[in-house]
């Protein structure tokens, strides 16, 4: 259990100042994602840095028995996958990031589900046991 609480130790507050991140620059993100578009090597270092999160994850924590250490692994299977998606497909990819930027209100749901699972992992790799 101590691999799985410090992984939520670091995902968890990585997840909240995302979050955060994203509700405090809501305004900027149709011009974020517009400079995106005109770069998809950006998107491509991105997937590359969550290709190598997520296969780290994965890696020391391939856990599939039933709990919340569960959900770290699952954490780790899709950083991997979207790191490999956007490092195969980066013009598609920066399509799609254009138009989630455009709406508001699917980033602030996002945003929130983020907060959420972010202070919970946080709860669970800083909380006792």
């Amino acid at each position: 259990m101590t691999t799985s609480k410090t992984i939520a130790a670091l995902v968890g507050p990585t997840l909240v100042a995302l979050a955060l991140g994203m509700l405090v620059n809501l305004g900027s993100f149709p011009v974020l994602t517009e400079q995106v578009s005109r770069e998809p090597a950006l998107i491509l270092v991105s997937g590359t840095l969550l290709f190598i999160a997520g296969l780290a994850i994965v890696r020391v924590h391939n856990q599939w028995a039933a709990g919340w250490p569960m959900l770290l692994t699952v954490v780790g299977w899709l950083a991997l996958v979207g790191g490999l998606v956007r490092m195969l497909l980066p013009i598609q990819v920066a399509s799609i990031v254009v138009g989630f930027g455009r709406s508001t209100g699917l980033m602030v749901v996002a945003s929130l589900v983020l907060l959420l699972f972010g202070v919970f992992l946080s709860y669970k790799g800083y909380g006792r046991d």
